[in-house]
């Protein structure tokens, strides 16, 4: 299993998110994620969740009933391959609400 943290952030919104890459690294995951329901057919299948353990975690998007976890979730998903652990996931520029992608908060951190 891969796993990657984002920055999602939309309007007015910073959450820092855990995703994860449920298609299995050896035969242990495997049995594991079959017996959980999870197709292991190398297809990403991303379970998301907030890095600080509040709230849920879903692997189907469509679950969050929120628009901005249902948007940053599917885009993820559908860009596994080219997102990298910090990258920002940018609700409003995702759905052409903004023409540039938000900068990530960590250039402006204080520490």
């Amino acid at each position: 299993m891969e796993t990657k943290i984002f920055e999602l952030r939309d309007s007015a919104t910073f959450i820092a998110i855990v995703a994860i890459n449920m298609n299995p690294d050896n035969e242990k995951q495997q049995f594991l994620l079959r017996r959980s329901g999870y197709a292991c057919d190398g297809v990403p299948t991303v379970l998301v969740t907030r890095i600080d353990g509040s709230g849920k975690s879903y692997y189907d998007p469509y679950d969050w009933n929120d628009r901005t976890f249902t948007i940053a979730h599917d885009y993820i998903i559908k860009q596994w391959n080219r997102l990298n652990d910090g990258d920002v996931v940018d609700v409003e520029y995702i759905l052409g609400e903004r023409k540039e992608k938000k900068v990530s908060e960590a250039f402006n951190a204080p520490y």
